[in-house]
């Protein structure tokens, strides 16, 4: 499902969703895991999670195509081959730049989009959970969904014609909310919620049922620590 090469002209916003997936380099990846993995094993784990994630992205039923916004050239590489698009964050300038940058980027191609920016560390990602909060984002402008713990933000979407507007990061459910987004509040979509920052997060998206790739990773990791 990679998007280069597609005409500029396609501006049917019910062609699916784009979502823009954003990637930091992996050695900077998940220092928050620190007590639950070591130094060696956090890289590996940050790429399985971007694996399983934008594979169950891919297989959404409502999802057109992912951009992963990315300088790490192993990530993009296995990301490529799953059939995500990367885009380099030529901004530099950190998480909420990068989801701009991605989206401008997606509509640069595609003008008529509808797009979301999808954390790219959730692991249990279950494609039919996520078609069931793009289905319900549809009706808003802006819309987001809060992570597990109901502080940050794992899913912002932006319909056609409207700016993404970015704000991730520590306390974003209250910042998309001040912002105008639309809160979803949907039972039964856990797996979307679910990021991994912490042991305890890993716990419970192990709990939910992790995608193969994180699933191998931890247990090869595991015997090994």
């Amino acid at each position: 499902m990679r998007m280069d090469g597609e005409l500029a002209t396609n501006t049917d916003s019910t062609d699916g969703w784009s979502l823009v997936v954003p990637l930091k380099p992996l050695v900077l990846a998940k220092s928050r895991l620190a007590g639950a993995a070591d130094g060696i094993l956090r890289p590996h784990l940050a790429l399985a999670f971007a694996q399983d994630t934008v594979a169950a992205a891919l297989a959404c039923g409502v999802v057109r195509d992912v951009a992963v916004v990315t300088d790490d050239p192993a990530a993009g590489g296995e990301l490529a081959a799953l059939g995500a698009r990367i885009v380099p964050d030529s901004p530099g300038a950190g998480l909420n730049a990068a989801l701009a940058h991605g989206a401008e980027v997606v509509r640069a191609l595609r003008p008529g989009a509808a797009v979301a920016a999808l954390n790219a560390d959730l692991p249990a990602l279950r494609p039919e959970e996520l078609a069931r909060v793009l289905v319900r984002a549809s009706v808003f402008p802006r819309a987001f969904l809060a992570d597990a713990a109901g502080i940050g933000t794992t899913f912002l979407s932006a319909a056609p014609g409207t700016e993404l507007r970015p704000a991730f990061g520590g306390r974003s459910r209250r910042r998309h909310l001040a912002s105008g987004a639309a809160e979803i509040l949907l039972d039964g979509v856990d797996s979307v919620r679910q990021d991994v920052d912490t042991g305890d997060d890993l716990a419970a998206a192990l709990a939910l049922g992790v995608g193969p790739r994180t699933a191998e990773r931890w247990a090869a990791g595991a015997r090994t620590l």
